[in-house]
């Protein structure tokens, strides 16, 4: 039942691909490149419109091959135009649990999906499948609990944040998913498993604050509907969070810390 519910609310909105297009590998997977080799073959499960699978692509090379799979056709439909000419680069609409590849990789990639999942330790599992022997997972996350705002923002926003956490909880998606990762790796049958903060910071003064800061905005724009019609939080109260943060933004706000983690692990052989 929960996943059905988790399936649903996780469901990208239209007009998300605004927030997703704006992440690159290095500025939003930074963690990652190190494991990247010419050559590799390397699945990207959940991602979005492929911004950061191009990436990928890139650093492989033309003797490695990128596979991203997302459950939401309009991302995957404005990807495959976006980055056509990424020829080692394939985008297919696929959900992870039924998707059955025809070869395994080397690597298998998830940046911020594993958030939205009810049943992440199955994905893991599933990860595991895709796998060759000894091969290697990467699971980029949040941990939602432990948001940062210097100083607090308006009441408004800090209603629809609770309702935002509540709404996640009751579809059985885990708002500290980063660090329980580390656990659910190791009863999938991982090893060698490393942590690394990633952290998502920026400050007031350095480029691009306001555009990072005024993701919780998005949220409640992207996001908000499908709350007031799950009974999370009014429309009146949503509309009022937007106002109220992006005036803050402009007069109030100093930085902002989003908790995140790069989990990644070696297959036990």
């Amino acid at each position: 039942m929960n996943r059905d519910k988790a399936t649903e609310r996780a469901a990208m909105p239209k007009g998300t691909s605004v927030v997703l297009d704006s992440r690159t590998l290095q500025s939003s997977y930074a963690t990652l490149i190190p494991l990247l080799k010419e050559g590799m073959h390397v699945l990207d499960l959940g991602c979005g419109t492929g911004a950061i699978s191009a990436g990928i692509a890139v650093a492989v090379g033309p003797s490695g091959t990128v596979t991203g799979i997302d459950n939401s056709g309009h991302l995957i439909d404005k990807g495959q135009v976006d980055y056509q000419g990424v020829s080692n680069l394939t985008l297919l609409t696929a959900d992870i649990f039924t998707w059955q590849p025809i070869r395994k990789f080397e690597l298998v990639v998830s940046a911020r999906v594993f958030q939205w999942l009810s049943n992440p330790a199955d994905a893991l599992k599933k990860c595991a499948a895709m796998l060759v022997p000894g091969g290697k997972l990467s699971v980029l996350d949040y941990n939602h609990a432990r948001l940062e705002w210097e100083p607090a923002p308006p009441p408004a926003m800090q209603r629809f944040y609770r309702a935002f956490l509540d709404w996640r909880a009751d579809a059985g998606m885990d708002n500290e998913m980063a660090d329980h990762l580390p656990a659910l790796f190791q009863q999938a049958g991982f090893s060698q498993i490393k942590v690394q903060e990633a952290n998502e910071s920026c400050r007031r003064g350095e480029a691009g604050f306001a555009d990072k800061a005024a993701i919780w905005s998005a949220v409640a724009r992207l996001r908000g509907p499908q709350m007031v019609q799950s009974g999370f939080i009014t429309e009146t109260e949503r509309l009022q969070a937007i106002d109220d943060y992006d005036a803050w933004l402009k007069e109030g706000a100093l930085s902002m810390t989003m908790k995140l983690k790069d989990i990644q692990a070696v297959l036990s052989s």
